[in-house]
């Protein structure tokens, strides 16, 4: 009796394997089919990841720079960042653009390239007007996203310099302005410009501010991923600490600045993870 029970049962377990083993087949062909999704979503990642770093500024373009010291940084928080930011030079004009698009990954990095290449275009047209700039960039940004179906924006400021005069237009973190003497002045966009993206024409809500810059001043421009960064505690690193960092540190060069801030930065955060891109620029008229 015992030995038909036991007959029995492995029947019934070699049934229900029988059974099972399409469903198995289906699973393992699944998890196949997810590894080398995941493999080539990597390698796209990758490439685009690349092609960001690839059209940041050089080093060797910033030393041709006669009137400014230039440094940069950005750091995305997955493989492809959201932060933009770019230096142009024409003639005796120097184009400096900074940009953070909502979210990161991806889609977000597309629209950091595509922002890029729409800047490039337009100086490259010799469009000067920061009304006219700015609203030409949005229309076109504003444009792509609805046939993206995209719900992204970007905040975006853009600086004008020549002679040791900067005009800055635009909506973007507070521009931050250490004078060699040590005082430290902030400089409000939120009257500058309006988010790129969201409405088809921001012609109406630009402006531009205009900053005189002398010997040894300090300009810091950056991404809210540096202020909001938080320690341990949930702590933000916040706008005070990096102004003082960089008051600190104001009579080295726009490199060793950047250092310093990053370096501060980074003691801050501790082991914490990071889950928005980093972006930093600092530039020291001579």
């Amino acid at each position: 009796m015992q030995a038909r029970r036991s007959y029995a049962g492995k029947q019934k377990v070699q049934e229900r394997t029988a059974q099972l083993a399409p469903a198995n087949a289906e699973i393992s062909a699944l998890n196949h089919r997810l590894r080398a999704e995941n493999i080539r979503l990597s390698a796209e990642l990758e490439v685009a990841r690349k092609l960001q770093q690839m059209i940041l500024p050089k080093e060797a373009e910033l030393d041709q720079i006669p009137e400014l010291e230039i440094a940069g940084f950005s750091e995305p928080a997955a493989e492809v960042g959201g932060d933009y930011y770019d230096i142009m030079q024409q003639s005796d004009r120097i184009k400096i653009g900074i940009g953070d698009v909502t979210g990161h990954g991806l889609e977000s990095g597309v629209l950091a390239i595509m922002v890029q290449t729409a800047v490039r275009t337009l100086l490259a047209n010799n469009e000067t007007d920061p009304v006219k700039f700015l609203k030409v960039l949005n229309r076109t940004i504003y444009d792509n996203l609805q046939r993206m179906n995209c719900d992204k924006n970007l905040t975006f400021a853009l600086l004008d310099y020549q002679g040791g005069m900067l005009r800055l237009s635009g909506q973007h973190e507070q521009l931050i302005v250490i004078r060699s003497g040590g005082s430290v002045e902030l400089i409000d966009t939120i009257d500058l410009g309006f988010p790129l993206g969201i409405v088809s024409d921001i012609a109406d809500f630009v402006a531009y501010a205009d900053i005189q810059l002398n010997s040894g001043d300090v300009v810091v421009l950056y991404t809210d991923g540096i202020t909001e960064a938080e320690d341990i505690n949930g702590v933000q690193y916040g706008l005070d600490r990096l102004c003082e960092v960089t008051r600190r540190n104001r009579q080295r060069s726009a490199a060793e600045i950047r250092q310093a801030a990053i370096a501060d930065l980074r003691q801050h955060i501790g082991d914490q993870t990071v889950y928005d891109d980093i972006t930093l620029l600092v530039f020291k008229q001579k």
